[in-house]
């Protein structure tokens, strides 16, 4: 097996400018969630911020503060996660065939 350490380089560099244009890109990607059926619904970017939380005027005027908070929680909680899904895919799209199976970049 013949080791060429100038390509890997050049492999590696062109990976890392990749990674660097997907990451910039990933703040304007957003992904939709909800939780009480529609009750609550949280927009987050691909970088895991929250981008928006609305929340309907029916369940603001039930006054029930426990079960509002719940349901921010929930939605936030599915924002992230499916924003994270979309950071991995975006990020696995650029590292497929590069890195060996089963190595994972910290963060991603």
């Amino acid at each position: 097996m013949n080791f060429n350490m100038q390509g890997m380089l050049k492999q590696i560099q062109k990976m890392q400018e990749e990674m660097a244009k997907v990451q910039a890109e990933l703040e304007n990607k957003t992904v939709t969630e909800e939780s009480g059926g529609g009750m609550v619904k949280v927009v987050a970017n691909g970088k895991k911020e929250i981008i928006s939380i609305t929340i309907d005027d029916e369940i603001i005027k039930s006054g029930d503060k426990e079960m509002i908070e719940d349901l921010i929680v929930a939605a936030v909680n599915k924002a992230l996660q499916s924003a994270g899904k979309l950071a991995e895919e975006e990020i696995g799209n650029i590292t497929k065939g590069m890195l060996p199976p089963g190595f994972n970049i910290p963060g991603f």
